[in-house]
């Protein structure tokens, strides 16, 4: 097996997408017919929110990006076709968020993602 696979994929922009709030860079990233995937309070696990295509998932990188927030790309690990890693955000009342993503790749682009991500409750 020589050198030359698959291409790979783009850590330092998904870490400066997401950091820099750059919806349009993170959206690069998405295969055209991506699958994206979230699991948290008001979604839970029996029932997913799924989004389908870049241009659903378009609209909740821009809503998330749209809101006052900070965001911080933690770990990032990339093994094959595999793509983990986790973020935290924080509201300027203080709530933080922390999310997990477990990613599936196909020449160099997300094609599915699954979204875990929790938050502080209100007041803590």
């Amino acid at each position: 097996m020589g050198t030359a696979a698959a291409p790979g994929f783009d850590t330092e922009t998904l870490r400066q997408a997401i950091e820099g709030q750059n919806a349009q860079a993170l959206l690069s990233l998405y295969a055209d017919d991506a699958e994206l995937r979230v699991v948290d309070r008001n979604t839970q696990p029996s029932h997913p929110k799924v989004m389908h295509g870049r241009d659903q998932i378009s609209e909740m990188l821009n809503d998330v990006y749209s809101r006052d927030m900070t965001h911080k790309v933690e770990q990032c690990v990339v093994q094959g076709d595999h793509l983990a890693y986790t973020e935290s955000c924080q509201y300027p009342d203080g709530v933080k968020v922390f999310a997990s993503s477990m990613v599936e790749l196909r020449n160099g682009k997300i094609v599915e993602q699954t979204l875990l991500q929790e938050w502080d409750d209100e007041g803590q």
